[in-house]
């Protein structure tokens, strides 16, 4: 048989399958297959696992060998995907691992707290701070002197500070928008954050900041004024005063004071009978008589501090005054001041000689709301004073209003002995002799000018008694103001 004529065609038609087979094996769908293959799980024998797996894989390798979309870049748009969602899982996973392992403490400066943990904040050492502020407290004293303090405080920012092995992270935040209705500030907060395990600290701090700010009022009076509609403390707290260190005329002290400590131990008296728990005060008399020293004195032996409201302050209106006479401080005396001002009728405005140009829009309905109206304050101790009560009307003088008044008036013989022994102990026989001198003066003299004689004259007794003749001299308020 003669052989089959070879094509010479043949070869190359050959060549070219093999080559176009070799190309095959470049074209992605072989690629997607060869990743199926390398994705899905094989036995011992390399062949594909049967069963439920075995089906599965087998849709897989189906729908991505034959979908030409896989083929043109949806491969990468799973790849994609698949990396999208475990970056959500992952911040989802870290969140609630923060909120299992970390806690957070927001105080805001609306809160007391807040001015006490910076102070502690601002003494503490074992802190890193790069951002501090500044409060400056400038006080002004009774002989003219003026001391000023500076304390650096945490600033806006973040801190941190290590606390009995624990780290803490701090936050101070300021909003440029929101404002402190209360002080008209920037809205202020400061964020503790620490783990978990460390939120009993929390407690730890705040208390310790409390028993500092506290602790440095001890022994010490407290003074409030009115700002806004909130009380704010006046200056630095002042050193408590003896109630030695005040003298009235024979009696009044004593007096006072026993009734002050009779209504506060009687408490359940009231309640039981349906009475409203609070006692007004008013002492009236000539100006230097001792009257604001007085109570000053008196919340010192008491423990109390001093909320003073000026009655003819420009903006104070019949609603802040209740505001502020039912949100004062816990123990605390409320101090009225000239309470004559309170009337709108005394306001004027030419400037008359001998007139005071009030501006207050205090009513004087107002004001009685306030001292006994249906919204007024429990609990509380008012002390009212005047230079004037012939201009008081008979309905602020009502028992419930004031329940207990006294004329507190000029120096007397007795209260001219008494001051001069303080001042100069163990001179009898000098303090004799500037008696008898201070009974035949003419003019009334009131305690802050035989105060002041003596403090120009420090441990020079002697000197005292020769310028005593001065004191009818200095000039001298003209007090015409009955009493009984």
């Amino acid at each position: 048989m003669s052989e089959p004529s070879k094509n010479p065609l043949s070869n190359d038609t050959n060549s070219s399958l093999n080559k176009g087979t070799t190309a095959t094996s470049t074209n992605p769908i072989n690629n997607e297959n060869s990743l199926v293959n390398t994705l899905l799980p094989v036995d011992s024998n390399g062949e594909e696992a049967t069963g439920v797996k075995g089906q599965v894989n087998q849709l897989i390798h189906q729908a991505m060998a034959n979908n030409p979309y896989f083929a043109a870049g949806g491969g990468l748009m799973i790849l994609g995907s698949g990396l999208a969602l475990a970056r959500t899982g992952m911040i989802r996973l870290s969140r609630v691992i923060y909120r299992q392992m970390i806690v957070d403490l927001e105080i805001q400066s609306k809160d007391k707290s807040y001015s006490w943990f910076l102070t502690w904040m601002g003494n503490y050492p074992r802190r890193i701070s790069k951002h501090l502020s500044v409060r400056t407290n400038y006080l002004k004293h009774d002989n003219g002197a003026i001391s000023t303090k500076f304390s650096l405080v945490p600033g806006v920012g973040n801190h941190w500070l290590f606390y009995k092995g624990a780290i803490i992270s701090i936050k101070r935040e300021r909003s440029g928008r929101m404002i402190d209705l209360v002080n008209s500030s920037p809205y202020e907060t400061v964020k503790l954050t620490t783990l978990y395990r460390d939120r009993h600290l929390f407690n730890e701090i705040l208390e310790e900041a409390k028993t500092i700010a506290l602790k440095s009022n001890e022994g010490k009076t407290v003074i409030y004024t009115s700002f806004g509609p909130e009380w704010r403390k006046f200056g630095q707290p002042k050193a408590k005063r003896a109630l030695p260190s005040v003298v009235l005329d024979k009696g009044i002290k004593a007096t006072i004071i026993d009734d002050v400590h009779e209504f506060m131990n009687n408490g359940k008296w009231y309640s039981d009978r349906g009475i409203p728990y609070r006692r007004g005060y008013l002492l009236y008399g000539p100006p230097g008589s001792g009257k604001t020293s007085f109570i000053q004195a008196l919340a010192g032996e008491l423990d109390y501090n001093i909320c003073i409201l000026n009655l003819s302050e420009q903006n104070l209106t019949d609603d802040r005054l209740n505001h502020l006479m039912n949100n004062m401080p816990e123990r605390s005396v409320l101090l009225l001041e000239d309470i004559d001002a309170a009337f709108k009728s005394r306001k004027t405005t030419n400037g008359e000689p001998g007139q005071t140009n009030y501006n207050t829009s205090v009513t004087f309905s107002g004001l009685l709301n306030a001292l006994d109206g249906v919204t007024s304050s429990e609990e509380t101790i008012t002390f009212m004073t005047t230079n004037h009560p012939e201009k008081l009307d008979p309905a602020i003088m009502r028992p419930g209003r004031v329940d207990y008044k006294i004329f507190i008036g000029d120096a007397t013989a007795y209260q001219a002995e008494r001051m001069f022994m303080k001042f100069y102990p163990g001179e009898k026989t000098i303090c004799n002799q500037f008696v008898e001198k201070f009974r035949s003066l003419d003019t009334p003299v009131s305690t802050a000018q035989l105060q002041g004689l003596f403090i120009m004259n420090k441990d020079r007794p002697l000197d005292a008694l020769k310028n005593i003749g001065t004191l009818t001299e200095s000039q001298h308020y003209h007090y015409s103001g009955s009493h009984s």
